[in-house]
């Protein structure tokens, strides 16, 4: 496998005269990086992964309005969190990154940020606008949250109606309360509140917002979401009670407790992880292990999918850290079948969905995706890009409202392909890459710097 990029001034691919070259000094605003890469032989060795993007989120804001300071090892150093490091910046509290890569959050106390100078940016990260707004709803001040484009156009009324219900006056434009999102918080009541479709964004929200009303708040959800808010929350001693019945999975949290600081250890990020247990299990004469990976049940959908498949994946040295479940992966190429996924699976894998569809493309029959049409509101409409990119690369796709059908096995051959702007398409369309004929070539692929900045660097390391 050949992996090379060039960068490319933007007004000369609009112009037509784009000269590929790399400076020293790159302005993502002016410039953008095209990926190129070829089939690779297949892939070998030991990766580690950056800190899980969610937990790193959470540890940071839970911090900031805890008493006492909380060590944060392990913290994803991605655009992403590098958004909410700003904006809790930007409301008072002391955040400093130490030499490795640990952060020290100063907490304030429930009730200790202080009014923002100016608009708070989220950037691309949808976790930090949603879960900021629950804390923001709480606080007895004005505020506003905004951020790029493709966050700017991703709908808030799902975040906004029930924050809205617990008594905190916030607003966006239009009837999908798009941002800028204005807030003036503070006397918030809880709710009982059922989510019509699930996300541990808003869930978590919610929990936030209900840390500041008195009494119990409680959240239904119609199946189980990752519940890192959770874990984190009752061990900084906040009331968190669980339960499911007919109605769906419960969690209720208590008003007004005093958050105690932690030490948090972040293990490896899964759904970075997944990525290379892709490449490992499609890719020719490949046998890699991915080292210190989260998989909290909530979040390995795609592990039982890849199972379900036939693939060859080992969990071992299991362990907990922080009070999450860590352990090393090891796959290697495997003969895969077609499945059909849908309902739990789907919500337990929804961020590793693009890249199951490359997985897909070298699957032995059918692979088909229901009940997934939450990924038409992720950084870009998932469904549409992932179905647009890989049939330029000739794997026979479907499009669906609520997912996507992939007929396989497909000889993949190489193309110009979009990443969109989207993370995650990017690195599926890496990974497609390392089996499609030829050259395959990614646009804007600068963008897989919103959760893994090392992505191409450590797939170059596994090259054999």
């Amino acid at each position: 496998m050949l992996l090379t990029d060039s960068v490319v001034n933007c007004s000369d691919l609009r112009s037509g005269k784009a000269s590929p070259f790399r400076p020293s000094l790159r302005d993502w605003g002016s410039w953008i990086v095209i990926k190129r890469i070829t089939q690779a032989k297949g892939l070998r060795g030991e990766v580690r992964i950056p800190g899980d993007k969610s937990i790193s989120h959470r540890a940071l804001m839970f911090g900031s309005i805890a008493q006492g300071k909380s060590h944060v090892k392990g913290f994803s150093m991605s655009a992403d969190t590098a958004a909410t490091l700003k904006c809790l910046r930007a409301l008072g509290c002391p955040i400093s990154v130490e030499q490795g890569g640990a952060v020290k959050v100063h907490g304030r106390g429930l009730f200790g940020l202080a009014e923002p100078d100016d608009v708070l940016n989220a950037a691309n990260s949808g976790t930090t606008v949603r879960l900021l707004s629950g804390i923001l709803s709480g606080q007895p001040f004005f505020s506003v949250l905004t951020g790029d484009d493709s966050l700017r156009r991703r709908p808030m009324d799902r975040v906004v109606t029930p924050l809205a219900q617990m008594g905190a006056l916030i607003s966006g434009r239009n009837s999908d309360q798009n941002l800028p999102l204005a807030i003036k918080g503070g006397s918030l009541q809880p709710i009982t509140y059922k989510l019509p479709v699930a996300s541990a964004q808003v869930k978590s929200a919610i929990l936030l917002a209900g840390l500041y009303a008195e009494g119990e708040t409680t959240i239904v959800e119609p199946q189980q979401t990752r519940d890192h808010s959770e874990r984190m929350l009752a061990a900084m001693e906040a009331r968190v009670a669980i339960a499911s019945d007919a109605t769906g999975h419960q969690v209720k949290i208590a008003g007004q407790p005093q958050l105690q600081a932690l030490d948090i250890e972040v293990p490896g990020d899964f759904s970075s992880a997944a990525f290379f247990l892709a490449a490992g299990v499609i890719a020719p004469v490949s046998d890699i292990t991915v080292l210190n990976v989260g998989i909290n049940p909530t979040r390995t959908g795609f592990l039982d999918v890849l199972r379900e498949m036939g693939a060859y994946v080992e969990v071992f040295n299991e362990r907990q850290v922080g009070g999450e479940p860590v352990a090393d992966i090891h796959c290697r190429t495997s003969d895969l079948r077609g499945v059909r996924i849908r309902g739990n699976t789907v919500v337990r894998a929804i961020d590793e969905l693009p890249a199951l569809a490359v997985v897909a493309t070298q699957a032995e029959g059918e692979t088909i995706v229901r009940d997934a049409g939450e990924l038409r509101v992720k950084e870009s409409d998932r469904i549409s890009t992932i179905v647009a990119e890989l049939s330029r690369l000739g794997a026979e796709i479907e499009e669906f409202p609520d997912g996507f059908a992939v007929r396989g096995p497909s000889r993949l051959h190489g193309a110009r392909c979009l990443s969109h702007g989207d993370h995650r398409i990017a690195m599926s369309l890496a990974i497609a890459g390392l089996v499609a004929a030829d050259e395959t070539e990614i646009d804007s692929a600068e963008c897989v710097d919103v959760s893994f900045p090392g992505f191409f660097d450590g797939l170059r390391q596994l090259v054999i």
